[in-house]
């Protein structure tokens, strides 16, 4: 017997509610902490993940864009600090700057002035844990199939889930656009930088993007996309009721889980929501009659990767409780962050999906 993954087909395909449930799980782990070294290694599980299991299809190539975005928002968070302080205190000034005088309704707020190591090295934590949460969910664009998430998302929610796909696939599609064009510019000896570059590229991109608007709303219009059959009114009351219901006890519950004080509450609010939200989804599908051609299953390896994500999250938020300090250095005073043993194995979960996913052979 061999424990290497299968090539990856439709039969067996990954749930893509599967991926993004991992990624999620990731993302959760990293709000918990602003260890360098564990958010380093959050994000290296996740880039591993997506360089083994990632097909070739258009929106799996989005995954350099989410980076980047990370490692702007980074620098973005040093600039801000720099430029219009901290309210961390520091005794290391690294540089003072030309301070501008505001008014005394401005009270608080400061322009230049003392620039110190502590609150740069706070602003790096704190722009490293919300690059490590776009990156995450860059994780789940580029694995998940977003029209296989459609297929999978209950009848109450398939006209917001078709405004979401399309969403969130029309920026990969004009990311590989671009790439092609300028791939294209590059071998007729064309420039493809600068502002003229820019420009004679992002005409044809436009195009193409209005091209995919208007194939889409034919397709969708050829399927008959918004019927609804009758439902009585206390039908649509108590779905309204449920499904708006558990959505707030969600919210609650997930603001509970992403910080330090609220894992008590969090979790009970999250299942409470989550089961109502399912009953008033169960209900609102009775308005929309769907058929599904060739479903995805939950298999045995979709539900591995799921849990994978949630086990990386569940024991974050453990240790979290039990050794605070190991998971978010101190500024003030300075300390060097160490990487501590049992989060850093508990990161490391999330590399199962490397091992137990299918291996992807081509898009389709």
């Amino acid at each position: 017997m061999t424990l290497r993954a299968p090539e990856a087909h439709r039969s067996n395909a990954v749930h893509a509610g599967a991926w993004w449930l991992w990624a999620l799980g990731l993302a959760v782990a990293a709000s918990r902490t602003t260890n360098p070294l564990l958010l380093g290694l959050l994000v290296g599980v996740a880039g591993y993940v997506v360089a083994a299991r990632r097909t070739d299809a258009p929106w799996a190539r989005s995954y350099g864009a989410f980076v980047k975005l990370g490692l702007a928002v980074v620098v973005i968070r040093l600039v801000f600090s720099t430029l219009l302080g901290s309210p961390i205190p520091g005794t290391h000034v690294l540089v003072t700057l030309p301070e501008v005088p505001l008014p005394d309704w401005a009270q608080g707020i400061r322009i230049g002035g003392r620039v110190t190591a502590e609150q740069l090295v706070f602003a790096l934590y704190d722009g490293a844990k919300l690059a490590t949460l776009l990156i995450c969910v860059g994780a789940a664009n580029a694995l998940a199939n977003p029209a296989r998430l459609l297929k999978s998302l209950p009848g109450a929610l398939y006209e917001v889930g078709v405004a979401v796909v399309v969403a969130m696939t029309f920026a990969p599609n004009m990311v590989a656009d671009v790439a092609r064009l300028r791939t294209v510019r590059r071998l007729r000896g064309r420039p493809t930088g600068g502002v003229k570059a820019v420009l004679q590229i992002g005409l044809p991109v436009l195009e193409g993007a209005l091209e995919r608007s208007v194939a889409l709303a034919a397709s969708m219009d050829a399927r008959g996309y918004g019927r609804t059959a009758a439902v009585p009114a206390g039908v649509r009351r108590t779905t309204t009721v449920l499904t708006l219901g558990g959505l707030l006890g969600i919210c609650a519950g997930a603001y509970g889980l992403l910080t330090a004080e609220g894992a008590r509450y969090g979790l009970p609010l999250v299942a409470a929501g989550l089961v109502a939200a399912v009953a008033g989804l169960w209900l609102g599908g009775r308005r929309s009659p769907r058929t599904r051609y060739r479903p995805d299953r939950w298999g045995p390896r979709s539900l591995l990767v799921a849990g994978s994500g949630v086990a990386v999250a569940a024991l974050m938020i453990m240790a979290s409780g039990h050794s605070p300090e190991a998971l978010r250095p101190g500024v003030t005073p300075l300390v060097t962050p160490a990487l501590p043993v049992w989060p850093a194995l508990s990161v490391l979960v999330g590399l199962v999906p490397a091992f137990v996913a299918p291996v992807p052979k081509e898009s389709w």
